[in-house]
């Protein structure tokens, strides 16, 4: 019989400690969790814990030292109307200068007039008592390292077991809104590896901004107008009239992909295409250039969403360029733009004053032949977003777009709007070269000219596609190993990641089989037993969830929690394999089987953020 946590996803109640166990149908407590029918087996908690979300370790270790400065003010030590400057509290580089360290005493030093390692002395007197800290020193110029003390880690154990998969998140975001774009893809070919690059970074940070407490509504930019939606028109039409790539007529600026045979057969066919619930039928008319350029959209735009949803992908919000000027608001802008000021005519074209602005040059905004640059739409864009209350808005782009980033900002500060000038917040991703045998990877054949998305899916799965995406920094190149991704080896980091879950069931299907008992309730109790070197990597490790994903989402950077897991990963393998689990001294056994059982929860929950599988067996 194994007594370990659980979620029950219909029952609020049920992030508690297991500690019994009903037969099918015989639950008095909770009858609609197991039907009388059914062979599996109803686990109740006997005593129930609902904690809020607790603080993390280096919230309490900051609260400890204002604490300790408030104390310093109250007996004139500090300046009582002293302003406590932004100080850090991180975790050591090594354990023997213990888990944190503060530069709080170096900061306040010159204001107060004492020297910093003698105010660090007095700082660290002042602190108040607490089960926190176990011991606290004074390192070099006036750093102060905090030694934890071994309950502080226990202590957490539990919270872990407590929360579920509610552990790790907060809610610094504090329920506002902030609206997230990414992908973003013109609807003119499948998507490639790059989009695919900006799926999993865009995803992965909506996920973590939740977690944090933000209201997240996800939104792609459909861009349906333009110069490449009229060269998609025209490729589909000279398939549909029989015409190839390799002809002479083929249009010079024309998309060379075999999807494109395809749609135009499609369109013949007269077949309805059903995108963002609107269903478009191909008319079957060669001429019909209009005809053939909706259908087109639609039926690529379909493509997409059925690849993303592939990917685990999904959004909130789908807007269409080609809106802004059926809706007059790429004229408004304009409109908006030239009563403010900021324009002027010139080779009869009108221009910003974006050097206004912190450009590096005016930009044109309607050309001499009536037509407007792409900034403009990109700038009604924008506005719109402020205008549906993104307060706070990101936006996910390659780096290939780092130009209009400035010109974008110009743009919406032009419009004298209230706009923040910072805003929109932008993360950029490099290119993605994909590797097969040491070789680089470049064409699909159905795609023409690069390798897509869904390939990739096809090749490598995708979890492996999703990790191998996020796992570097978004502006640094990455590259993608197929063979790596698809091996089953430690040197796969989403495959070592994912064992490390698997392992962690194995275990308890083990003592389960072997009839052992594991209480939970009896581990927690015992957690004194975990005294050895790599059940304090562990347990140090495990602690250091909450603030990664805070951390990770402050700072945009998912592949934060991405590393972070494969660090843990090491840390369980590490102690798998140097210690057994199952022994016969019955509280020992107990006490790992918690440590293992919290290590797959926080497993869990980390991969979930990456919008990855824990699989219980590989």
């Amino acid at each position: 019989m194994l007594l370990f946590p659980q979620t029950y996803p219909q029952d609020k109640s049920s992030q508690c400690i297991k500690i019994s166990i009903y037969p099918a149908g015989t639950c008095t407590k909770h009858p609609a969790r197991v039907p009388a029918h059914s062979a599996a087996r109803c686990v109740c908690y006997d005593q129930r814990f609902h904690h809020e979300l607790i603080p993390s370790v280096k919230v309490q270790l900051r609260e400890l030292i204002q604490q300790s400065i408030q104390a310093l003010q109250s007996d004139a030590t500090l300046p009582a109307d002293l302003v406590v400057p932004g100080f850090v509290i991180e975790r050591a580089r090594s354990r023997e200068h213990g888990d944190f360290a503060s530069n709080i005493a170096m900061l306040l030093a010159k204001p107060a007039r004492i020297k910093p390692r003698e105010l660090a002395g007095k700082l660290v007197a002042a602190l108040p008592a607490n089960t926190l800290v176990d011991k606290v020193e004074i390192a070099g110029p006036g750093f102060i390292n905090f030694h934890l003390a071994t309950g502080a880690y226990h202590a957490e154990l539990q919270h872990i077991l407590d929360q579920g998969d509610a552990y790790g998140r907060g809610n610094s975001g504090g329920g506002r809104t902030v609206g997230v774009e990414f992908v973003s893809a013109n609807p003119t070919g499948p998507l490639h590896v790059g989009h695919g690059r900006a799926a999993a970074i865009g995803d992965c940070l909506s996920r973590l901004l939740q977690a944090t407490g933000w209201n997240v509504i996800r939104e792609f930019y459909y861009n349906d107008a333009g110069v490449q939606i009229a060269n998609l028109a025209i490729s589909v039409q000279a398939r549909a009239r029989g015409i190839t790539p390799d002809d002479s007529s083929w249009p010079e600026a024309g998309y060379r992909g075999d999807y494109i045979a395809e749609v135009a057969r499609a369109y013949l066919d007269r077949e309805a295409v059903l995108a963002d619930g609107e269903t478009v039928t191909g008319a079957g008319d060669v001429d019909d250039l209009d005809a053939i350029r909706r259908f087109a959209v639609a039926s690529l735009r379909r493509e997409q969403d059925l690849d993303l949803k592939a990917f685990g992908v999904g959004f909130d919000v789908y807007f269409l360029e080609s809106s802004l000027y059926r809706d007059g608001k790429v004229e408004e802008t304009v409109r908006e733009l030239v009563a403010h000021g900021h324009t002027y005519e010139k080779d009869g074209a009108l221009w910003l004053r974006s050097t206004d602005f912190g450009d590096d040059k005016d930009r044109v905004m309607r050309k001499s032949d009536g037509t407007y640059t792409y900034f403009i739409p990109d700038v009604a864009y924008h506005l719109s977003k402020w205008q549906r209350g993104y307060r706070r808005a990101i936006t996910e782009l390659g780096s290939d777009h780092h130009g209009t980033l400035t010109r974008v900002r110009a743009g919406l500060q032009a419009l004298d709007a209230g706009i923040p000038p910072d805003w929109p917040e932008y993360v950029l991703h490099q290119m993605v070269t994909v590797l097969r045998g040491g070789e680089e990877v470049k064409i699909s054949k159905r795609a023409g000219s690069y390798l897509t998305l869904r390939d990739l899916i096809d090749e490598a799965g995708r979890d492996a596609t999703r990790y191998f995406l996020i796992a570097r920094k978004a502006d640094s190149q990455l590259v993608f190993d197929i063979d790596l991704a698809r091996s089953q080896s430690n040197d796969n980091p989403v495959y070592y990641i994912q064992y490390a879950h698997a392992r962690v069931c194995s275990v308890l299907r083990q003592a389960e089989e072997k009839g052992l008992v594991f209480d939970l309730q009896d581990g927690l109790r015992q957690l004194t037993r975990l005294d050895n070197d790599h059940e304090q990597v562990l347990l140090t490790e495990l602690s250091k969830y909450p603030e990664l994903i805070e951390t990770a989402a402050a700072n945009l950077e998912p592949h934060l929690l991405a590393g972070w897991l494969r660090e843990l990963a090491n840390a369980f393998h590490t102690y798998y394999n140097a210690h057994q689990f199952l022994v016969e001294d019955t509280a020992l056994r107990n006490a790992r089987l918690t440590l293992v059982v919290a290590t797959r929860q926080v497993l869990k929950n980390g991969l979930g953020l990456l919008g990855l599988s824990a699989p219980e067996s590989m």
